[in-house]
């Protein structure tokens, strides 16, 4: 287990990052609004034939982007809902972890937008994820 500055682990005593990346076994290893990272390993996270599977790197890119997108929220008396996601895979991997890196592309009052990197052991690039999420309002 990683240890995790102050912010990331208030959020995640506070929030807590939900039931699916909890079980798809994501660890949290830093969280702000403009910088976030994440690791999730490849066991249990493979499709059939061996390889991670393309809608966990999806999982694990949309967690970061929208805690990222909820820590800017916040101050503002906003909360963040994604509405839009995308992906390219350029890699796959089967064994070790997928380490994500998420950073800020546009914070605003009422959309935020995060480009995730997803890289394996080595570094080399897996997958490619931005996320747009819309600020709404407490009612």
């Amino acid at each position: 287990m990683t240890e995790k500055d102050d912010l990331t682990q208030q959020f995640l005593d506070g929030r807590g990052a939900g039931e699916l990346a909890d079980t798809m076994r994501i660890e949290f290893t830093k969280l702000s609004a403009d910088h976030s990272s994440a690791r999730m390993p490849a066991e249990g996270n493979r499709q059939p034939v061996g390889i991670v599977h393309g809608g966990a790197y999806c999982v694990v890119g949309e967690s970061l982007g929208s805690i990222s997108a909820n820590i800017h929220a916040e101050p503002l008396g906003k909360y963040a809902v994604g509405v839009d996601i995308n992906a390219t895979h350029t890699r796959s991997i089967s064994e070790g972890h997928v380490n994500a890196e998420c950073r800020a592309v546009h914070l605003g009052r009422s959309m935020t937008v995060h480009e995730i990197v997803c890289t394996d052991d080595e570094g080399r690039r897996l997958s490619t994820i931005r996320i747009t999420n819309f600020l709404k309002d407490w009612k």
